[in-house]
């Protein structure tokens, strides 16, 4: 594995596994992932050729995301491997801010 994928959170990791697994475009698992979808659990709702009633998965994640957003596809695709990088250099933000907001409060949060 590269240096990348081991430094991603684990939350991020499973989105790309599922995204190789089961051959998702970067959309398809950015519309997976907003309707609520579990990475871990795509194969149970995955086609694997033996039931032909199923429609195949990517089909079936646009199918959802329509049906409940009203529009084919997000409108801004972002790649899974970017996910956890933006959450990465947000985090320094909301740690200034936290601390802002304790340092208002007394320091301790004690009155």
């Amino acid at each position: 594995m590269g240096k990348s994928q081991k430094a991603l959170p684990a939350q991020v990791q499973a989105w790309v596994e599922a995204r190789k697994r089961h051959r998702l475009s970067h959309a398809q698992v950015q519309m997976a992932r907003e309707l609520g979808l579990n990475p871990g659990k795509l194969g149970k709702i995955s086609n694997h050729r033996q039931e032909p009633w199923k429609v195949p998965l990517p089909q079936f994640i646009e199918y959802l995301y329509l049906k409940r957003f009203g529009r084919e596809q997000p409108q801004v695709v972002t790649p899974a491997e970017k996910w956890g990088r933006s959450a990465a250099a947000k985090k320094p933000v909301r740690n200034a801010i936290a601390a802002n907001a304790r340092g208002e409060q007394g320091g301790l949060g004690l009155p």
